[in-house]
């Protein structure tokens, strides 16, 4: 019994050593290569999460921006699907379109609302 508590007081600190060094030297390199990236003239990333949603546990939907793309990704458990496909839209343009959306845009919502109202009435 005493053997097998000095193995565990000596292996545990070194298994815990070996864990730490190693993610410290992951992180190490990980910086070196973007200093050489952006050095190299390629801080952008090729693929940018936009936005991620859960639907349900274990279903995600997310939008990931690739070259001028957005795509629509449904992620389970199982895998990945792509759903759609567009173009990005500039992000000034759409910090514009908040804003006049957040302005004037709240006349304009009420009448589609009461719109919308009227035609489900009428079913």
């Amino acid at each position: 019994m005493g053997l097998y508590l000095l193995k565990l007081l000596i292996l545990l600190p070194l298994l815990g050593g070996l864990i730490w060094g190693s993610l410290w030297l992951t992180k190490r390199m990980q910086q070196r290569l973007n200093a050489q990236n952006a050095a190299a003239g390629r801080s952008e990333r090729a693929a940018r999460l936009v936005e991620t949603t859960m639907v349900s546990p274990g279903i995600r939907l997310a939008v990931v921006e690739f070259r001028g793309r957005e795509i629509l990704i449904g992620s389970t458990r199982h895998g990945l699907t792509r759903l759609a496909e567009v173009d990005a839209a500039p992000r000034a343009d759409f910090a514009r379109a908040v804003e006049e959306a957040s302005m004037g845009g709240a006349g304009a919502g009420d009448e589609r609302t009461n719109d919308h109202a009227i035609k489900d009435d009428r079913r």
